[in-house]
């Protein structure tokens, strides 16, 4: 699966999918919280949205990657993806 740290890569596949940047509620002190993405239909009282900015700073904070699949085995597009530890990519890569 693709790895990036691009910002605007990870806005675009988010957007086309139709999500939204979100933080999960009562983290934002811990270096700009816990970040998600939200999908519409999937929305919980644990999430609220967020502006890009505040979820790009929260995202080179913690020194983030964006893990995600572009299509499903059946080729439909997917909505897979999660926040990694940027490092850990690093460390994959040398081995």
């Amino acid at each position: 699966m693709p790895v990036t740290t691009d910002h605007d890569v990870i806005r675009k596949w988010v957007e086309t999918r139709e999500g939204r940047p979100a933080r999960v509620r009562n983290t934002e002190g811990k270096q700009g919280g816990v970040i998600r993405v939200d999908y519409p239909g999937y929305t919980g009282e644990a999430l609220q949205t967020i502006s890009w900015e505040e979820f790009f700073e929260a995202f080179e904070a913690n020194n983030l990657a964006f893990l995600f699949q572009d299509k499903k085995k059946d080729g439909s597009e997917s909505r897979f993806s999660r926040m990694i530890d940027r490092d850990s990519v690093k460390k994959d890569a040398n081995k």
